[in-house]
């Protein structure tokens, strides 16, 4: 059978080229926020999930029932980095909303692949790891300096957690390993604004959040779609 030649220049051209803008795009986004140039930041934050949901389209998420939740999380992720280009509590907690829309998304997107149970399992020893370690101080940090985002951040934290443990029970390394990075991007939010942990600088905390949340959701997106 001939494999027609748009099909061809498709999977030989758009594909290559929306990488390669997703990775600029990402760059500059990392080098932006290591420079605190909020300016540069402000367009190439969102222009990374918008190359990622494009990247997404192309390598077949408007086909199948998984690509379409993936697109609806990649959508909530712009959403929500677009709401936290500003540091105001209105802007945490709808950006806080946002990504939890897009963990459930993902979660959705992720049973209806598969669902191994010796996979989940491990997911779930990550997770239980990672909430007794950062998780515990997270928590009693919000508790005794901001309350009334206690019952947020604990619903977040189990949404996350769902997400990475039905990331793993699909049983594809590159998803497993994306949403456990992705955990870490969060885990790392967390600490930097409620924990300020004092071994970690400001400049050096946003920007790993920044690099591991793009590189989880990269491996996440591309793992669930090959």
């Amino acid at each position: 059978m001939r494999i027609p030649r748009a099909a061809i220049w498709h999977a030989t051209q758009v594909v290559p080229v929306l990488a390669a803008v997703l990775a600029l795009s990402a760059v500059t986004d990392w080098v932006a926020v290591w420079r605190d140039n909020r300016r540069v930041e402000t367009v190439a934050k969102p222009l990374v999930m918008v190359a990622l949901g494009a990247l997404a389209l192309a390598l077949g998420a408007g086909g199948t029932g998984h690509g379409g939740l993936i697109l609806i999380a990649l959508f909530f992720g712009l959403v929500g980095d677009v709401f936290l280009l500003r540091d105001t509590e209105f802007r945490f907690m709808a950006g806080l909303v946002a990504f939890l829309l897009g963990h459930l998304a993902y979660v959705g997107a992720f049973l209806s692949i598969r669902y191994v149970p010796l996979f989940g399992v491990l997911g779930a020893l990550v997770v239980l790891g990672v909430i007794w370690t950062a998780g515990r101080r997270i928590l009693r940090a919000v508790a005794r300096d901001e309350p009334r985002l206690g019952p947020y951040v604990s619903a977040y934290m189990v949404v996350i957690a769902a997400m990475v443990v039905t990331a793993w029970a699909t049983g594809l390394l590159l998803v497993a390993l994306g949403g456990t990075i992705f955990m870490v991007s969060d885990t790392l939010l967390a600490l930097d604004r409620f924990a300020q942990p004092a071994t970690v600088t400001w400049r050096w905390a946003r920007t790993t959040v920044m690099v591991t949340y793009h590189v989880g959701q990269v491996l996440m997106v591309v793992g669930a779609l090959r």
